[in-house]
């Protein structure tokens, strides 16, 4: 018989088709531990899903993999559907993955618990960030649905409560494909629409039709909203992402409806009692003041004021003469300074030492004689007496030589 012979990308050709025609083999489920896991920046996504006897090769396409509600990670046993083919580039068979999910945890819940730990760490949850409820808003904002029975319960609740708030309902979808867009839109508006604070939420259901709630994009909406939020969603046993979020948490929509205002004939009670203790207060502090009154009109300076005037009167005249007393004896201190620096000054005086005999000769040049080398035989110099001058002319001079100056 003659040999069929096939070249590599034949065969190749082949074992795919024969792979893509096994009806076993497409719309398969695989079973297996992710590793090597890969993000191409096209957005595709390439791994491994293994066991303890082998590896099977994997691609989920980003068509696919943009539904997926949790992050895959290397080490996660996953459940992957898919497609068995070849690659005929590297001649490999692997798994074309339309659908994937944790194996032996929801993917729902995984999803729930990777987003909650990825805001988390972002602080959207910090109560740092958690804003008081007005207790006496003008205006309440709901973002519900406005056909479901929740909305009917916040409006029933409110109007019991306070007749006087303004009510504004932006319709939003609460589940389904696009309700997390449609709520986040809603709390966008809210910036719009005058309200003093707001409640977001919805009656209670299943994960599914409550995820919505756990959507990122509603999430990061309501803790950046421009005004406190509510977030009521479910019964009091459902908690989501959106309630970590807002300012205030109420296990229902009716609960939220309660603490977004005060209770109106409470509050006008409890104004009532203020007024009534105000009252009180203020008759007790006038009755203390009309004690205090009549206790000074008995006070012997407002019933006998001559004697208490009489008695300051004696009190200035004392200090009067104290004070006399006291300037003549710093006068007579200032007199006896005044003179002891007259009598040194006088003593240091040249005036005094001239009265005491003693003359002043000068040069014809007006300067002070202090030895007689300093003139000649024939010079005329002037002698400055206590009381006069001179004029002489020098007969004769007797140098002492080096002798002190007198």
């Amino acid at each position: 018989m003659p040999r069929q012979i096939l070249s590599v990308g034949e065969l190749t050709i082949y074992l795919q088709s024969k792979l893509e025609t096994d009806p076993t083999l497409q719309g398969i489920w695989v079973e297996g531990e992710l590793s090597n896991f890969m993000r191409h920046s096209s957005g595709h996504m390439y791994f491994t899903i293994k066991d303890s006897t082998a590896r099977l090769k994997c691609v989920m396409f980003k068509g696919h993999n943009l539904r997926l509600r949790f992050r895959p990670t290397d080490g996660m046993a996953v459940m992957a559907h898919g497609s068995i083919t070849i690659y005929p580039k590297s001649g490999e068979y692997q798994l074309y993955i339309d659908a994937m999910e944790p194996s032996g945890l929801g993917s729902l819940f995984l999803a729930y618990e990777q987003l909650k730990e990825k805001l988390t760490v972002e602080g959207l949850f910090d109560n740092s960030r958690k804003r008081p409820i007005p207790e006496m808003p003008a205006k309440v904002a709901l973002i519900t649905s406005p056909t479901g029975a929740a909305v009917r319960d916040m409006i029933k609740v409110l109007r019991r409560r306070r007749t006087d708030v303004d009510i504004i309902i932006i319709p939003a979808q609460v589940q389904g494909a696009g309700a997390a867009e449609s709520l986040a839109k809603a709390v966008r508006l809210l910036g719009m629409v005058g309200a003093d604070s707001a409640i977001i939420g919805r009656g209670g259901g299943s994960i599914e039709e409550l995820w919505a709630f756990n959507e990122e994009v509603l999430v990061r909406e309501v803790a950046s909203a421009p005004i406190p939020i509510i977030s009521a969603v479910g019964h009091e046993t459902d908690f989501t992402l959106t309630d970590l979020a807002a300012d205030l948490r109420a296990p229902t929509p009716s609960a939220a409806a309660e603490l977004a205002t005060a209770d109106g004939a409470q509050f006008c009670r409890h104004l009532l009692q203020l007024d009534s203790r105000m009252t009180r207060t203020l008759a007790k502090r006038i009755e203390q003041m009309r004690r205090e009154v009549q206790r000074l009109e008995t006070s012997a300076v407002l019933s006998r004021p001559e004697r208490f005037l009489g008695g300051r009167r004696q009190e200035i005249d004392q200090l009067s003469v104290r004070m006399g007393r006291a300037m003549l004896i710093a006068l007579e201190n200032r007199k006896s300074q005044f003179n002891g620096a007259i009598g040194r000054l006088e003593a240091l005086s040249p005036l005094g030492t001239l009265r005491r005999g003693y003359s002043i000769c000068l040069n014809q040049q007006e300067q002070l004689v202090r030895k007689a080398s300093e003139v000649h035989r024939g010079d005329a110099v002037k002698v400055i007496l206590a009381s006069g001058r001179l004029t002489c002319l020098v007969e004769d001079v007797e140098d002492a030589g080096d002798a002190e100056d007198i």
